[in-house]
């Protein structure tokens, strides 16, 4: 059995959206589920730290950070024309959702936990250097790798990202930088608009980032087919020294913001075929953080597939 680090804070339910549907009950489903579920006792329970104005700047224009910081205090209730609601706890919600990628990347680089989840919100994949976007504040994952380069002393990081909206702002931040690559299947045409398979990198990034572009209705298979057959070896090739997972679950058939056919058990085969890929490049170093997923049942069950698989619970006596 892998040692699987779980980590949440009540804090981030107090990012209030509602109606929106990136709400507190997606965590409150999750937690949910997760408590009347085998995979629960299994886990290592960690606390998230906030980062810091520093560390969010590895990542994001430092006057942005101070902005966000401010119109939430201001009692603004939007960073964008409507789409990514705030209050004023957001900004210390995103610091913490941000410090628990930073909590996870020492966990596993120091070889406290074999991998990481973290149940975090806001999620992070839209927001650009200096434009929230998407329900994103601060990137999430982006901070991660740059914490994991700059204070861990890694030099190669894998981010994935299987949410069903392409991650922009994560393309964007290494989109010239060898040193990062970026792999996302998403559905496309969608939001945001980006992630076109002639989208590849440019200057000293050309070739590292990847995108796979599905159409609507893609089912189990078709996702399975592309990791299993495309992107992994494009991981074994890059020989990372961490894997970042975005781990949006919003491509579940039963989501309403999206168009897909994917099923809750296709969550946990993904999980294995990327575990099995950080086996045989980085000693199993897998940090995964939430984005998507607005059906709350499904992301419920979707998430405890993914942490069972990260346990190697469903696989074990397979």
């Amino acid at each position: 059995m892998k040692k699987t680090g779980y980590i949440y804070d009540p804090f981030y339910l107090k990012h209030l959206t509602e109606p929106h549907p990136e709400n507190p009950g997606r965590l409150t489903a999750i937690n949910g589920k997760l408590k009347s579920s085998p995979a629960h006792k299994h886990l290592t329970l960690l606390e998230p730290r906030k980062a810091t104005e520093d560390e969010i700047s590895l990542n994001h224009d430092r006057d942005y950070v101070r902005e966000v910081s401010r119109r939430c205090k201001d009692g603004d209730s939007y960073l964008d024309g409507g789409d990514t609601v705030v209050c004023r706890d957001s900004y210390d919600a995103a610091l913490l959702g941000a410090g628990a990628g930073l909590t996870a990347v020492d966990q596993v680089v120091d070889g406290k936990c074999d991998n990481v989840f973290c149940a975090v919100r806001p999620p992070g994949h839209h927001a650009e250097d200096s434009r929230a976007m998407g329900f994103c504040l601060f990137n999430n994952a982006a901070i991660a790798a740059r914490y994991a380069q700059t204070h861990k002393g890694l030099d190669r990081v894998f981010i994935f990202d299987w949410d069903v909206h392409h991650g922009n702002g994560t393309q964007h931040s290494f989109y010239s930088d060898a040193s990062i690559f970026y792999a996302s299947i998403h559905q496309y045409p969608f939001y945001p608009g980006t992630g076109a398979g002639d989208e590849t990198g440019t200057g000293d990034g050309l070739g590292s980032t990847l995108n796979f572009p599905m159409p609507a209705g893609s089912r189990d298979a078709d996702y399975i087919a592309v990791i299993e057959n495309k992107l992994v070896p494009k991981i074994i090739a890059f020989n990372p020294d961490l894997i970042i997972l975005s781990a949006g679950f919003d491509a579940h058939q039963d989501d309403p913001l999206a168009n897909m056919e994917i099923s809750t058990a296709c969550f946990g085969a993904m999980t294995r075929l990327i575990m099995s890929a950080a086996d045989d490049v980085c000693q199993g170093r897998l940090v995964s953080m939430l984005e998507g997923g607005y059906n709350h049942d499904a992301l419920g069950d979707s998430v405890v597939s993914h942490l069972a698989n990260l346990l190697t619970l469903d696989t074990e006596n397979r």
